[in-house]
């Protein structure tokens, strides 16, 4: 056994030393070679493994996203015979079958803005402006499967020590995100631009949407899938689809597992024995407590004085995406990298006691959100957690005069 763990430990120093030289410039054909001979029995959670060292080594985050797109071209010969990686409606299943549509309408972009080129104004491809306009809506609608996996797949990951790969693929949601926005602004207001100015924009934007979303999702599908197939067990992937249910879908409707889903059996108490919790103006059932929390016009996350996500209200409408998968996990964790610094100085604030609140309000959808966080301490003014507090308060804004009737 230790001359085999001593191999596969001299393989992934190998391939280490292969990337980094890669990353400092060596040509490709001067390293493919050996790069072959050992990634011949390489499996993709090594790869995502070597990811890891190279980051706490010291390696940048971003230039390891950039190397993704240099060693994943050698990686591909290896990888794309691949069979399917689960069965149908399986959580990878979904993801998997949403990739393959994604990037049929990214490829429907591409040749529709292509068909726009040389055309003299708006009114002679108007075909083709009504079809990029039902693509719009498609990618739009794409949302839930980066939160799906943001909110559900990449906590599971980080319950096996799988960090890196999900920030780095979180980097590059994000960055899809940008195209995608940039597009959206470009198509609501092509109407009072110049059109071969927009006509060049817009193809533009396309072919970067479609070179990121083929690259993002060669890397899912190829490693950071099978990754997760091999570290998260049977029963999760259960609790991971019913979580991905809850979320929502953008391409289709997935079918039903092979293995049913069981309703979690809840066994009844007595709400003045066991469900009853004592406060000072009074008791009330975990029952009530819940539904209390779930009608607040409000949402809410609790956490803890470690910074691990305790509860959330679960109202009918929220406004931010909350699923089971988060509860244990660092608050830090549940932020994209570039909002970390923001959320650490709350945090500190809260537990050195130099702030009481912290508001923001920013646009989301057209509505006008109202966030702010409190620290939550006992009598004794020690610090228990922090309460995120998230309303929506568009009307509110608009509200004049008194109401004094029903």
């Amino acid at each position: 056994m230790s001359g085999l763990f001593g191999e596969t430990k001299e393989k992934k120093e190998v391939l280490k030393e292969l990337i980094k030289q890669l990353h400092e410039g060596t040509s490709l054909e001067v390293v493919k070679e050996r790069f072959h001979e050992v990634i011949k029995a390489t499996m993709p959670d090594e790869i995502a493994q070597i990811e890891e060292e190279l980051i706490k080594e010291g390696m940048p985050r971003e230039d390891v996203q950039k190397l993704c797109d240099i060693h994943l071209a050698v990686f591909r010969e290896a990888l794309e015979d691949a069979k399917p990686l689960a069965p149908a409606g399986h959580p990878i299943y979904i993801l998997v079958e949403e990739h393959k549509m994604l990037l049929k309408f990214a490829e429907d972009l591409r040749n529709v803005t292509k068909e726009m080129q040389g055309a003299e104004n708006v009114n002679s491809v108007r075909e083709q402006t009504n079809r990029v306009n039902s693509l719009v809506e498609h990618f739009k609608a794409s949302e839930s499967h980066y939160l799906r996996e943001e909110n559900v797949l990449f906590p599971y990951l980080e319950k096996y020590g799988i960090t890196q790969p999900p920030k780095i693929m979180w980097m590059e949601h994000d960055q899809i995100r940008t195209i995608e926005k940039n597009l959206y602004t470009l198509f609501e207001t092509h109407e009072s631009m110049d059109f071969q100015d927009f006509a060049k924009k817009i193809d533009e934007l396309a072919l970067s949407l479609a070179e990121m979303l083929s690259s993002h999702f060669y890397k899912e599908t190829n490693i950071l899938f099978p990754t997760s197939l091999k570290v998260i067990g049977n029963e999760e992937w259960t609790t991971i689809r019913q979580q991905f249910d809850e979320i929502g879908y953008c391409c289709f409707t997935p079918e039903l597992p092979e293995r049913p889903i069981e309703a979690v059996k809840v066994s009844p108490s007595n709400p003045e024995v066991e469900g009853m919790v004592p406060f000072e103006t009074g008791a009330l059932s975990t029952e009530v407590i819940e539904a209390i929390f779930n009608t607040l016009p409000v949402d809410i996350t609790f956490v803890d004085k470690d910074d691990a996500v305790r509860y959330f209200s679960q109202a009918k409408e929220r406004i931010f995406v909350r699923t089971k998968a988060i509860i244990g996990r660092k608050v830090q964790q549940c932020h994209p990298q570039k909002s970390i610094h923001i959320v650490n100085h709350i945090v500190d604030d809260f537990k050195s006691g130099k702030r009481d609140v912290a508001e923001f309000w920013i646009n989301v959808n057209d509505r006008f959100i109202y966030i702010r966080y409190f620290p939550v301490r006992n009598k004794n003014g020690e610090y228990l957690g922090s309460l995120e507090v998230s309303q929506d308060i568009t009307d509110l804004r608009k509200l004049e005069g008194e109401k004094r009737l029903l």
